[in-house]
């Protein structure tokens, strides 16, 4: 129910777009991830004449879990580093393939860091050679540590995380990629669009990843303390799922060439709160704080200013945190 409500609400907001993508060819990386599935989900409700080719690493898997959606576009095996894209002329190249667990950018940066970078360069040779328009979901991470006295980070901050820390393989990782896109934008006239993502709530995501605001959900589901970890003093905000949909297929649609937007809430909440705010509100049994040191890349704030797209492509937050957090419970099995 709670999904199916999100997405009419998605297609009622980009109703008067949708048309101007009617006959596109588009090639995606990332389509059957979090991010991917919400803008696959939105696509495949709108009911526009569109082909949709999704790199997929086991689309048997992904067929499994949305049969729908393998049934509606079609998947060829691979990976961003070894992909052969089937020969079509494509008029859009999504990138959203997006691996940031933890554990890989902990264990193995290097893997991390060239994953992000080849992937990136092989997804944008594919776009030149058929001269599409290249869509490319980066991250807030690139901005680096955000100073407290910066509430809200802006698409100018020049800020950048700590290139001589192996920890910062992940978005110094994007930071290359985007950089690759300028290049392509300059060296062969490429018409390239950024999106950089800050977190996220809302149906289809998974529970059980490093992600505090998810954890805190399943734990208050199953009525346990909500452990957390660190101080609890880092700030972060969280953007509804159905709302992303909206803006990053707003952004595809109407973006200007050379456009680097932030995707984000500016509900701003540190962990801690974060913690109480869920347990309150999905009846949890309390929080404890643990007060560990914080092994993350960044202990600090994580929010974006989104002024610029509100402004330009006329978008809204229309789910709050609370919210936010009750619908995604909802949509995992939680009872009220």
């Amino acid at each position: 129910m709670i999904f199916e409500q999100d997405l009419a609400a998605i297609d009622k907001a980009l109703a008067p777009l949708w048309p101007r993508l009617s006959g596109a060819r588009i090639f995606m990386t990332g389509g059957t991830g979090f991010i991917g599935r919400w803008m696959l989900e939105a696509l495949a409700r709108s009911g526009i004449n569109v082909e949709v080719t999704l790199l997929s690493r086991d689309p048997d898997a992904f067929a499994t879990r949305a049969p729908h959606l393998a049934t509606r576009f079609g998947l060829v095996k691979g990976d961003t580093a070894s992909f052969v894209a089937p020969a079509t002329d494509y008029t859009h190249v999504i990138h959203a393939a997006i691996d940031a667990r933890a554990a890989l950018n902990a264990n193995d940066p290097r893997r991390m860091f060239e994953t992000i970078v080849h992937g990136t360069r092989r997804a944008l040779d594919l776009a030149a050679d058929s001269e599409a328009r290249f869509f490319f979901l980066s991250s807030g991470a690139v901005y680096g540590p955000q100073p407290w006295e910066v509430t809200h980070v802006a698409e100018d901050w020049r800020g950048g995380p700590d290139p001589c820390d192996p920890v910062s393989a992940y978005s110094e990782g994007k930071r290359a990629a985007e950089t690759l896109c300028a290049i392509y934008a300059k060296q062969f006239g490429l018409g390239v669009i950024n999106a950089r993502i800050f977190a996220l709530l809302g149906p289809l995501l998974s529970l059980d990843v490093h992600f505090a605001a998810g954890n805190f959900i399943r734990d208050a589901m199953a009525g346990r303390t909500i452990h957390v970890a660190g101080s609890g003093e880092a700030v972060r905000s969280y953007l509804y799922a159905a709302d992303l949909a909206v803006w990053l297929w707003a952004l595809l649609i109407e973006g200007e060439p050379g456009a680097v937007y932030n995707i984000g809430s500016e509900e701003a909440v540190s962990i801690a709160d974060l913690a109480r705010r869920t347990a309150s509100l999905l009846g949890g049994p309390g929080v404890e704080i643990l007060g560990k040191p914080d092994p993350g890349w960044n202990p600090g704030r994580y929010v974006p200013s989104t002024a610029r797209i509100r402004a330009e492509l006329g978008v809204t937050a229309t789910t709050g945190l609370d919210d936010a957090i009750r619908r995604t419970a909802l949509s995992n099995g939680w009872k009220p």
